[in-house]
């Protein structure tokens, strides 16, 4: 049964940091994509950023890029999420989500993923 237990969530002031971490067990790690989504209230969910632990080749959304970073551990089956220079946009509860099933080249599809945690809330105060 595919596990991803996320911590790290919590409110900061704005221009702040937190790290966001998903442990994932259950399914084969190192052959596929692991990623952060986030839904604000009243949002649909987006993509944030996501490696591919076969290759870790990453990608991000225009709107985090160059303030997150997203990081493996596979030797913990861990994921990180870096997230500096916090906006009060950023608000929103933050889901780890894999794709769990085949092994996976290349950048990730946002379309890809099957299994989701259940969620970490992040607020960013202005």
């Amino acid at each position: 049964q595919v596990h991803l237990v996320e911590s790290g969530g919590g409110s900061v002031q704005a221009g702040g940091s937190l790290r966001l971490s998903c442990e994932a067990s259950g399914y084969s790690y190192g052959k596929n994509c692991i990623g952060w989504f986030r839904q604000a209230p009243g949002e649909l969910r987006e993509g944030v950023a996501a490696v591919n632990a076969n290759d870790d080749s990453t990608v991000y959304t225009a709107s985090v890029r160059g303030r997150f970073t997203i990081s493996q551990d596979k030797s913990k089956n861990t994921v990180y999420l870096q997230m500096n220079s916090l906006q009060p946009e950023d608000t929103a509860t933050y889901y780890c989500s894999a794709r769990t099933s085949g092994t996976h080249y290349g950048p990730c599809d946002w379309n890809l993923f099957t299994a989701w945690g259940q969620g970490t809330l992040v607020s960013v105060s202005s």
